[in-house]
């Protein structure tokens, strides 16, 4: 069984920066696409961005570009979501799930983690 385990979450000021990281175990990280999502009060799921198995390939929601970066590093089994200039409206709780194929759609994901609360104060 897949297990994934975000951190790196908490309260911010505005403008600061977070790195949010998820770590994999069960399986061996590279054999799934990655993406992070996140979801607000009130809000539907949305996804921020995705990678590919090897990362050699990313893609963005197109709200997300610019301040946010994914990546992954496959030998320590971790996906990572660089959050840059933060306002308050990215507060949610931010999760990453793992999946066969690569894409922005939360369905399109098996696994996912517990999530990790990200609030930015103005």
């Amino acid at each position: 069984q897949v297990q994934l385990v975000e951190s790196g979450g908490g309260e911010v000021q505005a403008g600061d920066s977070l790195r949010l990281s998820c770590a994999v175990s069960g399986r061996t990280l590279s054999i799934y696409a990655m993406g992070w999502f996140r979801q607000a009060p009130g809000k539907e799921r949305e996804c921020v961005a995705a990678i590919t198995r090897g990362g050699g390939s990313s893609i963005y929601s197109p709200s997300m570009k610019g301040r946010f970066t994914i990546s992954r590093d496959n030998a320590k089994n971790t996906v990572y979501l660089q959050i840059d200039s933060l306002k308050p409206e990215d507060t949610a709780v931010y999760y990453c799930a793992a999946g066969g194929r690569l894409g922005l759609t939360w369905t399109q994901y098996d696994y996912w983690g517990q999530g990790t609360q990200v609030t930015v104060s103005s």
